[in-house]
């Protein structure tokens, strides 16, 4: 065990380093220039979309094609991306980038944000434009499909790689280490054993996988709006308790982003470059642009038209980071429990709790219980479509009792190594996807720029590029 721990720590340490963070970046970055800025003037217009796209059906009198039909409304399509990336990295994640980078994390988590606008549209795009309809009629896609199909054969063994790491990596980020984390959290507020707490998300989570993308969508259409506005709405009440230091917070976070910040009370200290790293790491964990994740959600939604689902798409990354985030982070540096020492979700239940005193503790611990349970949810579909590109439509419901049945046991185990695995086949994901992104991205331009002009291509029209 100490071999596999040292060899996955070695790993770890790179496919976490600095090389993919400026990887992460680096594409993002291109995207976004390459798309004029587009993710980021068109907000507003995403926003319009998401709303009209609630109960979004094929438009009536028009005749039905498989690329024009999908098994749930863009907006749901939304809301499952989202039940994946709103989870412990908004409580935990930003406390820790604040621990170990100093408030000028936040403001590298914005800009990884902003960025990855970008990344999460053109995803999606690719999603929609490559994705195949399997042999029970379901709507499939993904960055495994979008290489396979927009690549060519040649490639398949990239995305092969990206479903193997996907797929094991559903188990510990999207499962295990999400079950555990409930446990911890209703165990020292509410006394509740691990095991009670492993078996009844198991029951709950069962409930709503075994019955596929369509239930899985349904309660995250409904669940994640709820618990988002909840979650967002105790924040700002904290924020009108804390009135007075918010604009210190900012001035901490903006002057820290370029300047070594000093130890104080607990607080270590951190340089300039520990804001950065631990502020794009932690962002990209949040909100998972350029993981490859979320498409595979959105490659199931209602929608003959990429580019909408794409502006659907990088919603996502906005609503995940800019704003939920930001109410963490705002929440965190208005109190003055964050010089103590303490880091992850305790630091944020401790920031809570000094505002509002005997319930705030409370709020995180269910706010996460509600998030982690969802992150399952999520998690479990694009654990399924990776493993059926593997091994087939049969291999479903095998991946999803499997699935279910881990969740108790993530409950009561001791995560140390399991975690470290799954966060490096979690970043490992990045690495196909990114070549992928890099190398269709004349499709996304291409695509995009019709759209806009007013030539939108059809499904099943040919561009350029797909003749390569």
């Amino acid at each position: 065990m100490e071999t596999l721990n040292s060899i996955f720590n070695a790993i770890n340490s790179v496919v976490w380093g600095p090389l993919m963070l400026i990887l992460l970046l680096g594409v993002g970055l291109y995207l976004q220039i390459g798309l004029k800025l587009m993710p980021l003037r068109k907000v507003g217009t995403g926003f319009k979309l998401m709303w009209q796209g609630r109960d979004a059906k094929p438009a009536p009198g028009v005749k039905k094609t498989k690329e024009e039909e999908g098994e749930i409304s863009p907006f749901n399509a939304l809301m499952t991306a989202l039940s994946a990336t709103i989870g412990t990295g908004n409580i935990a994640g930003v406390a820790t980038a604040i621990a170990l980078g100093g408030p000028g994390a936040i403001f590298w988590m914005w800009i990884t944000a902003l960025v990855g606008m970008a990344t999460k549209f053109a995803e999606a795009v690719l999603a929609v434009r490559y994705r195949e309809t399997d042999a029970t009629g379901y709507h499939v896609g993904g960055p495994m499909f979008y290489i396979k199909n927009g690549l060519g054969k040649k490639w398949l063994w990239l995305g092969g790689a990206f479903a193997f790491f996907g797929a094991v990596a559903a188990f510990g980020i999207g499962n295990t280490v999400q079950s555990n984390s409930v446990a911890d959290a209703l165990d020292s507020t509410f006394n509740i054993p691990h095991w009670l707490t492993g078996v009844v998300i198991m029951v709950l989570a069962g409930a709503v996988i075994l019955g596929g993308i369509k239930r899985i969508a349904k309660v995250a259409g409904k669940l994640v709006p709820v618990m988002g506005i909840l979650y967002i709405l105790a924040g700002l009440l904290v924020l009108i308790v804390n009135a007075g230091q918010i604009g210190e917070a900012f001035s901490l976070i903006f002057y820290y982003a370029f300047n070594p910040i000093a130890a104080a009370g607990g607080f270590a200290g951190a340089a300039v470059m520990a804001a950065i790293r631990f502020g794009v790491a932690r962002g990209i964990f949040s909100n998972e642009a350029g993981l490859g994740s979320a498409p595979i959600a959105h490659a199931a939604a209602r929608t003959r038209n990429p580019v909408r689902q794409g502006m659907i798409a990088m919603l996502g990354t906005f609503i995940d980071t800019i704003i939920v985030c930001t109410i963490t982070a705002l929440v965190i540096l208005t109190s003055t429990v964050w010089i103590d020492g303490e880091a992850g979700a305790s630091l944020t239940a401790l920031s809570f709790d000094a505002a509002l005193p005997g319930f705030g503790n409370q709020i995180v611990s269910v706010a996460l219980a509600i998030f982690a349970f969802t992150t399952i949810l999520g998690w479990s579909f694009y654990g399924e479509k990776c493993f059926q590109f593997l091994f087939g439509t049969r291999s479903i419901m095998l991946y999803r009792v499997l699935f279910v049945l881990a969740i108790p046991l993530g409950a009561m185990a001791n995560l140390g190594f399991i975690w470290l695995m799954a966060d490096t086949f979690n970043a490992m994901m990045a690495i196909p996807n990114l070549i992928a992104l890099a190398l269709l991205s004349p499709v996304v331009f291409k695509l995009t720029k019709d759209y806009f002009d007013g030539k939108e291509v059809l499904p099943g029209e040919e561009l350029d590029h797909d003749k390569g």
